[in-house]
């Protein structure tokens, strides 16, 4: 019998077909794992005995409007004990729901470690302010300074997406800001104009990066250990000419003209929401053009299909016609403009100077929103602003008096990250190519 009278016809399917069809479904069905039900058992269970069964009997006010808004919103309170208890019995309601589903062979919906996550911020709050010897917050000032503190970090989280969709690993994001601020700082000075001295940071981030993208995508050198020195040459650098310049000089090169709040007339007055989207300077509503911008061009454009083709396998993009090392330059030069814009935070809006090191660090922070966003514009906005938030209540809880150490508020954004990557927030993957260079042949 011939090979052609026992394979089955064209458009049908025979028992064979059936069985491989069956066979690569079983295979490429990703399985369920426990992770995020165990995961958020353990931190209902966590809320339950502290937020709940331990909580404090005060009650916790929390301001929504402030003296400039258009309108007053009266002040929302919670007792704190009651609200504790309610919150982390929804918690385990959740858990519980997401073992429920692992049982049934079904993963968690999105939505469940989304709404389980601002369930347990806001009872954390809740106990936070509950227990504090002056029992009241600012909400409206929390967000709003959350989002203030967010700035750097976003901007430097965006170079990193834009850096590794193309498969550059940017671990440079620090010496990027300190540039900026740095170079910000002394031609604002110099030129008495602050938007010069904007124009300079994002110059300056961009040099930093095609010094990277030289060495790591034309000499083939690892990305990791250039990202590494770049950040202690800039830091040098900048800390050698802080000490012989502009201390030498402050006057002439280190007291930059900063940039004011941009109002908008009356949606400035919204209470939250008016402070945040209109009422920052140029640099906060560069933050979110630059978010929206990024994440259209990788999403929605031919340039950013051809540039997650070069991140994700840069052999089939090369056989497409794509230059896969040019468009990794571009990139990466692209991405260290960005955080170039988000160093000048620092110096033209933060405070009136450049000091050594006053990035502080977030460079790397910023690297942790990029996985905590999951490589996604949108993702790693809200990543930063989390750890923006806080930063910010780390400051306030110590004001209002809470018994809760600084030191664990400081540690807080970290663990977070590190439960989401072990998979609160789904699996957690970089683009394939990213640290890997490429070479023709």
């Amino acid at each position: 019998m011939s090979a052609t009278a026992t394979s089955p016809l064209p458009g049908k399917r025979g028992p064979g077909t059936a069985q491989a069809t069956d066979q690569s479904v079983a295979v490429s069905a990703k399985p369920v794992t426990w992770k995020t039900p165990v995961m958020l058992a353990l931190l209902a269970l966590v809320a339950f005995v502290f937020f709940g069964l331990m909580g404090p009997n005060q009650t916790a006010e929390f301001g929504i409007s402030t003296g400039g808004d258009f309108f007053q919103l009266p002040a929302v309170e919670v007792p704190a004990f009651l609200g504790g208890i309610v919150l982390s019995v929804i918690l385990l309601g959740l858990a519980a729901y997401a073992v429920f589903l692992k049982t049934k062979g079904q993963a968690a919906p999105a939505w469940l470690p989304i709404t389980f996550t601002v369930l347990f911020v806001t009872a954390f709050l809740i106990w936070v302010v509950g227990g504090a010897r002056t029992p009241s917050i600012s909400l409206a000032g929390l967000i709003a300074g959350s989002v203030t503190l967010a700035v750097p970090l976003v901007f430097g989280s965006l170079s990193g997406v834009l850096c590794e969709r193309v498969g550059v690993v940017n671990i440079a994001i620090e010496g990027q800001l300190l540039g900026g601020a740095f170079t910000a700082a002394m031609v604002a000075t110099m030129t008495r104009n602050p938007f010069l001295g904007l124009l300079a940071a994002a110059v300056a981030g961009a040099v930093v990066s095609m010094v990277l993208a030289v060495f790591s995508i034309k000499y083939l050198v690892n990305q990791i250990i250039v990202g590494v020195v770049l950040n202690v040459l800039v830091s040098g650098l900048t800390g050698f000419l802080f000490s012989t310049v502009m201390q030498a000089n402050k006057a002439q090169f280190n007291s930059p003209v900063g940039l004011d709040n941009i109002e908008i007339p009356v949606l400035s007055g919204i209470p939250i929401i008016g402070p945040i989207l209109f009422k920052q300077t140029l640099v906060g509503y560069l933050m979110y053009v630059a978010v929206i911008v990024v994440w259209l061009g990788l999403f929605k454009t031919k340039w950013g299909l051809r540039v997650r083709a070069v991140g994700e396998h840069p052999q089939a993009a090369d056989t497409l016609g794509i230059n896969v090392n040019a468009t990794r330059f571009w990139n990466v030069t692209i991405g260290g403009a960005i955080a170039g814009i988000g160093g000048s935070f620092f110096t033209l809006v933060a405070i009136d100077s450049f000091t050594k090191e006053i990035s502080g660090g977030r460079g790397f922070i910023a690297l942790a929103a990029l996985i905590f966003g999951r490589w996604n514009p949108i993702g790693a906005f809200f990543a930063a602003l989390l750890f923006g938030f806080a930063d910010n209540l780390q400051s306030i809880v110590t004001i209002i008096g809470t018994p809760v150490p600084s030191q664990f508020m400081a540690m807080l954004p970290y663990l977070v990250t590190v439960l989401a990557v072990a998979g609160l927030v789904g699996r957690s993957r970089p683009p394939a190519a990213s640290g890997i260079p490429y070479v023709k042949g």
